[in-house]
């Protein structure tokens, strides 16, 4: 019974981290459209212009054109890392 227990508590506990670990934080913008594409949807928020990128996979509930009203979902997902040296230390 001891080691049920155990293997159960592992389990539940690698159940529980993989979740936190693989889910990426989602944000959202709000906004007219100020064009589309195959590819883009550029987005007005206040004075700025919000360029979010889409593919097939990105759903779309409505007619998406310029002018529409919309509240994008979107994640942030590193492409590339550069490491840059350490600042050496300055004499005194």
């Amino acid at each position: 019974m001891c080691i049920i227990r155990r293997m159960g508590l592992v389990v539940l506990s690698l159940a529980l981290a993989v979740p936190a670990i693989a889910v990426p934080k989602t944000y959202q913008v709000t906004g007219p459209v100020l064009s589309v594409t195959d590819d883009l949807i550029v987005v007005q928020k206040g004075t700025d212009k919000w360029e979010i990128a889409r593919d097939a996979s990105t759903k779309v509930t409505g007619e998406l054109k310029v002018g529409a009203k919309v509240t994008i979902e979107y994640r942030m997902s590193a492409t590339s890392v550069e490491v840059k040296p350490a600042a050496a230390a300055k004499k005194p």
